[in-house]
């Protein structure tokens, strides 16, 4: 299973989300996978999971089936990424 954050660094979103990833490796011990919409490497991931919306944070199970998907703000607890991380 992952978890993957996509969000813009340039963005009025950024420095929530950035707060949020040190929040959660804080309180989890572990790390998010992050993703920016604006790289061309990651175009082909936005395309299958019909990402659109920015910030985006998509649990994803060992097969590729979408397991959540948390879209805008406001983003989710802690606790509700932690149990797909």
């Amino acid at each position: 299973m992952r978890v993957v954050v996509i969000y813009k660094d340039y963005s009025d979103h950024a420095r929530e989300v950035i707060d949020y990833l040190r929040d959660f490796e804080r309180q989890t011990g572990k790390q998010l996978e992050v993703m920016d919409p604006e790289s061309r490497t990651h175009e082909g991931f936005l395309q299958a999971y019909d990402i659109v919306e920015y910030p985006t944070i998509i649990a994803i199970s060992d097969d590729g089936a979408v397991l959540h998907t948390w879209r805008g703000r406001p983003l989710p607890t802690i606790n509700e990424v932690s149990y797909y991380a």
